[in-house]
């Protein structure tokens, strides 16, 4: 079952990444996005896979050692629950990226690699956007008001 929850994973959030990279100014994947239950499915394979085992994934996630955390993940189901996680958070963290960007002006072409970044390496993605977001101005225009008519 952990093989199939696994490979289940990427295929349930998927759909959601496809629609922030390429479609990201159809008005259909800003009704989709905008919701923060594009999560859910993922939290469901990750809820399926922690709560039978919460006797053993709660005392290594409460006093977390390093070998606690590797025996844990080195298991089929760890290693799908871990998975399941890092895709749900990824997941969301780019919801965040995609929105941010939106409202900040942030050209769909810039924010483009920085959701693929963070769909491979979720913190490097998230610390991209943050650097760009920092550096981003919204261009506005401004209208210096009439000179006076004598």
């Amino acid at each position: 079952m952990a093989a199939t929850l696994f490979g289940l994973t990427f295929a349930l959030a998927a759909p959601f990444w496809a629609l922030m990279i390429v479609a990201p100014r159809w008005s259909w994947t800003a009704r989709i996005v905008d919701s923060p239950l594009i999560v859910a499915p993922v939290l469901l394979v990750y809820a399926i896979l922690v709560l039978p085992a919460l006797g053993t994934v709660l005392p290594v996630v409460a006093l977390p050692t390093l070998d606690g955390v590797r025996d844990l993940l080195g298991t089929d189901s760890g290693a799908a629950a871990a998975w399941a996680h890092m895709i749900g958070f990824d997941l969301f963290v780019g919801r965040w990226i995609w929105r941010d960007g939106r409202e900040r002006g942030i050209p769909a072409l810039l924010t483009a690699p920085v959701l693929v970044l963070t769909i491979l390496l979720g913190p490097l993605g998230l610390a991209v956007h943050l650097g760009l977001r920092a550096g981003w101005r919204r261009r506005t225009v401004v209208v210096a008001p009439a000179a006076p008519v004598a």
